[in-house]
């Protein structure tokens, strides 16, 4: 982590900021918590544990620093709130999302999908493409897996049912 630190540290000098220790704690929550994809009021929440002096004003502002800088990506998944996710290091581009409709959970796909869409869409639109999202919209494993144990379960039953007639 501290490694981690260290390069966003030198990526906030580059741009001529500095990593303040308001900044630290925010990177920190982000880090720690990099498998979700937190609000800002979850980061705030979480940085407040660690340093009770840093308010919300100041969480925000960090965030909207850190996305500008390309260090998180600000993301939303159609439910009006807007998450933070850091930018995996040495990434050209934001990295796209499975969002389940049933259960809500949300999962990554690291792998660059669109390499030859963007070519495309740069030669017939004269377009120069500096960053795509994608989000991908259905059902996860996880309830794929619930349902088809779900309707196997029915079927032993009325298999069971049919027996007893």
């Amino acid at each position: 982590m501290e490694g981690r630190i260290n390069r966003i540290k030198k990526q906030l000098h580059a741009q001529k900021y500095k990593l303040t220790p308001q900044r630290e704690a925010t990177v920190r929550v982000l880090l720690e918590n990099e498998q979700d994809h937190l609000s800002a009021e979850d980061v705030y929440l979480l940085v407040k544990e660690k340093a009770p002096e840093i308010g919300l004003a100041t969480v925000y502002r960090t965030l909207e620093l850190l996305t500008e800088l390309k260090v998180v990506d600000k993301i939303n998944f159609g439910d009006g709130v807007s998450r933070y996710d850091l930018r995996q290091e040495g990434a050209n581009h934001f990295h796209h999302h499975l969002v389940c409709i049933e259960c809500g959970a949300v999962d990554e796909i690291q792998e660059d999908l669109l390499g030859d869409v963007e070519k495309l869409v740069e030669r017939r639109w004269h377009f120069k493409v500096k960053d795509h999202r994608l989000t991908f919209h259905g059902i996860c494993h996880r309830c794929l897996e619930k349902h088809e144990a779900e309707n196997q379960a029915r079927e032993n039953e009325q298999e069971h049912e049919v027996e007893k007639v």
